[in-house]
């Protein structure tokens, strides 16, 4: 058990990097953040922030001799620079590594017994066309690594525009995956410790647009709940099979055949921002009770439910009527500019008790 009043080192200094930092504070812990930004969000919270790129292994070094243990915000990271950490990176480099490579990751998710949707690797065009005649349309490209709220993603809903779409991602490696046809989007969010107990939330329904996530709401509607077991069995078959120190979200298309997994996130989630206000513990503080050893909090709902919504670029302007509506619990990033697409804050409503 790493006892309150150690550090703990928080490699990314974005939005989950300052929420993980607040609830560290609260139990007691020291954070600091590492990350090559001038300003990050993480920072302004933390008691020592190292500014460095992510794969300078002689600032790694010095960092980790600094920390009692360490954790990551988000997977798009050079694996071997942080290998240096050894056992005190929790989750480890397993689940970073699995994560942050589509390829890698649905496959090593089918090898768990997850369902996922039809897919080819693709490294040329030729592959893509392949891919098309095999798999069908609609067909969605998605590059390997370095992708996210939909970026690196195109669609091919005929096959003369495969190479349109090829382009499209930069010509990377990508994966060509097979259009789902599904009733809504959820998240399992789980928490695990190091001798195999864990911790499951209620699930939020989620709802995207253009990529981004704009709302999540608990409880879940009918039709996804009727999933919700399956799709905890499978969530927990892969942080077990990864060996996961902390909290690891795996996110679900509700389909006709059953729960279909779209990605895994390994670490805290946007999806699970409602927990701070909804849940008797929070995401955030849970994975630090995780990686630190101490006990799992209760995961139950306050209240009778809870709906997030995403503060996008500009919708951050509204910040006044927000803090002035009774009941709504706001949380402003500290991102300076407001740029479209770009996650500012977000909003949480809870719901009485039926």
């Amino acid at each position: 058990m790493i006892e309150p009043g150690s550090t703990i080192g928080i490699i990314g200094g974005g939005q989950l990097g300052r929420m993980l930092s607040v609830a560290a504070a609260q139990l007691g812990y020291r954070c600091h953040i590492f990350d090559p930004h001038e300003r990050p969000p993480a920072a302004d919270v933390s008691a020592a922030f190292t500014r460095a790129a992510f794969d300078d292994r002689a600032a790694l070094d010095r960092f980790a001799a600094d920390v009692d243990v360490a954790t990551y915000e988000f997977e798009n990271l050079a694996v071997a620079p942080l290998e240096g950490l050894g056992d005190k990176l929790r989750p480890g480099t397993k689940s970073l590594a699995v994560a942050q490579d589509r390829a890698t990751e649905k496959d090593f998710l089918e090898r768990c017994g997850a369902r996922v949707a039809p897919w080819r690797a693709v490294a040329t065009l030729a592959d893509v066309d392949a891919a098309v005649a095999e798999l069908g349309v609609p067909i969605v490209l998605k590059t390997r690594r370095y992708g996210y709220d939909g970026k690196g993603q195109a669609w091919i809903h005929s096959p003369d525009e495969a190479r349109t779409a090829w382009q499209a991602i930069g010509e990377e490696p990508a994966v060509a995956e097979a259009g789902v046809a599904f009733d809504a989007e959820y998240s399992v969010i789980i928490a695990r410790w190091a001798d195999g107990r864990h911790a499951i939330w209620d699930s939020s329904e989620n709802v995207h647009r253009e990529g981004v996530l704009r709302t999540s709401t608990v409880p879940c509607g009918a039709f996804v709940a009727g999933q919700i077991d399956e799709a905890r069995s499978a969530a927990q078959r892969i942080a077990e099979a990864l060996g996961h120190i902390g909290v690891l979200t795996v996110e679900f298309f509700a389909g006709a055949d059953g729960p279909v997994v779209n990605e895994i996130a390994p670490r805290v989630h946007n999806s699970g921002h409602w927990t701070i206000e909804g849940a008797v513990t929070s995401q955030f503080e849970q994975h630090i009770r995780a990686i630190c050893g101490l006990p799992p909090g209760s995961t139950d709902l306050v209240s009778g439910g809870a709906a997030m919504d995403n503060l996008i670029g500009d919708d951050l302007d509204r910040w006044p009527e927000l803090v002035a509506e009774p009941g709504a619990h706001v949380h402003i990033y500290g991102k300076g500019e407001a740029r479209p697409g770009r996650k500012m804050g977000h909003v949480t409503r809870l719901s009485r008790r039926a």
